[in-house]
């Protein structure tokens, strides 16, 4: 397993968001905020459990220049100086990951809010015995199939095609984009769908599932400040 969860929406020192506060956020941001969702992730397509885990968290901002009055999420770009005061930040802005799965599967990614002209680029690659496979949340609707003795393929998502485990996620023909927004409606549906009918598979996360990403962000704090191998 390969990928990162890059995003440069803090990529300045004077981008400012209250998730930088350990107070409001606790000790981890990065990993915290976004590293989570990339190990759920793999962790759920792949089938496997992250077992061990070596982390190294950077904070490149030691300092950030925080607003005097409110600002919103993606704002605050044009502060001047008078508007802000200058700061000490704990809370990482990077963090690279080594990963062991299971009992001989391994993997590797990094996470960023400081990554320039990569808004929300969630990018997992599966190598596996056979073929690999490359997913990327900004182009939600292409999967790129690598081979090693013939052609690659890039597929596009056509609801027609779909299995049907999968195209019960697909309510859109082919060539109309689904993506993020849609992931929300397909959670819910599913959650009532449990409310309704307590027989029905669950189908969605549960709090063990945001339990499971607190326990190996944990670990991954332990392992940068041990500069180690950690288990999980």
């Amino acid at each position: 397993m390969q990928g990162t969860y890059s995003q440069d929406w803090l990529y300045y020192d004077t981008d400012w968001n209250w998730r930088i506060d350990q107070k409001a956020n606790g000790k981890s941001r990065t990993m915290a905020d976004i590293g989570s969702h990339w190990c759920d992730m793999i962790e759920h397509v792949t089938g496997l459990r992250i077992t061990q885990i070596c982390a190294d968290l950077q904070t490149f901002h030691k300092t950030r220049k925080r607003p005097k009055g409110s600002v919103e999420t993606f704002t605050g770009k044009l502060a001047k100086p008078e508007d802000y005061k200058e700061v000490k930040i704990d809370s990482e802005d990077f963090a690279a990951v080594l990963l062991r799965l299971g009992d001989r599967t391994r993997g590797a990614f990094t996470v960023s809010q400081v990554a320039a002209g990569r808004k929300n680029r969630l990018l997992i690659e599966v190598y596996g015995s056979k073929c690999s496979a490359t997913w990327d949340q900004e182009q939600p609707d292409a999967l790129w199939i690598g081979h090693r003795n013939e052609p690659n393929q890039s597929i596009v998502k056509d609801p027609s095609l779909l299995q049907h485990a999968a195209c019960r996620y697909a309510d859109l023909p082919g060539g109309h984009s689904e993506g993020y927004d849609d992931t929300f409606k397909q959670v819910f549906r599913r959650f009532y769908r449990t409310v309704e009918d307590r027989s029905a598979p669950v189908e969605y996360p549960q709090f063990a599932d945001g339990l499971r990403q607190l326990q190996i962000l944990e670990k991954a704090l332990k392992s940068s400040a041990n500069h180690g191998w950690v288990d999980v």
